[in-house]
């Protein structure tokens, strides 16, 4: 009988720590999206979504901030920031992050690529679970327009990939729309 409830526990046992791995095990997804701003110099574009006080327009999630470090100057500039986000599919879900931007041009040239880096850890239940995204958007003058072009690389666990590219999908679609809506006034 000890045996057999032995067995049973430890089965139970490694299907929970299976199920606990399979939700909290982190994954790498990607999504890109591109779009061109009308009218805009790319060095303008650059610098307003480098400007992270102008996230809270650009990205409707972003709730809070407080820059914790900044350094460089105009042409290359390093900055950290800690921000608070409600998720857009579950508002009453709030989570801190912490950001490191790297925001820099490729050239002085008329063909320059302006680019803001950034690597983010976005944390849960009070800390204890977080996750790691990087980005990098590009800004490059194409005639008279922008064309802006972001790659999101980020972490989901398994059984919420479709609730994170959701949460992704939005986030982006969001900034780029805003984005062209400040540009076109």
């Amino acid at each position: 009988m000890n045996v057999h409830r032995n067995r049973k526990n430890v089965g139970l046992i490694c299907v929970g720590l299976i199920a606990l791995y399979l939700i909290f095990s982190s994954g790498w997804k990607r999504y890109e999206i591109e779009a061109i701003i009308k009218n805009a110099k790319a060095e303008d574009v650059w610098n307003y979504v480098a400007d992270f006080s102008k996230m809270r327009i650009l990205n409707p999630t972003i709730t809070n901030f407080v820059i914790t470090a900044e350094s460089g100057n105009r042409e290359h500039w390093k900055y950290s920031v800690l921000y608070t986000e409600r998720l857009s599919h579950w508002p009453y879900w709030e989570n801190k992050s912490t950001a490191d931007f790297d925001v820099k041009r490729s050239s002085h040239l008329e063909d320059a690529t302006f680019l803001v880096e950034s690597l983010h850890k976005t944390c849960f239940f009070g800390g204890l679970y977080c996750l790691h995204s990087k980005g990098e958007f590009r800004f490059n003058n194409v005639g008279g327009d922008t064309y802006a072009n972001e790659v999101v690389q980020y972490q989901c666990p398994p059984f919420f990939g479709s609730f994170c590219t959701r949460e992704v999908v939005f986030q982006r679609k969001a900034i780029v729309h805003n984005l062209t809506v400040v540009f076109s006034k």
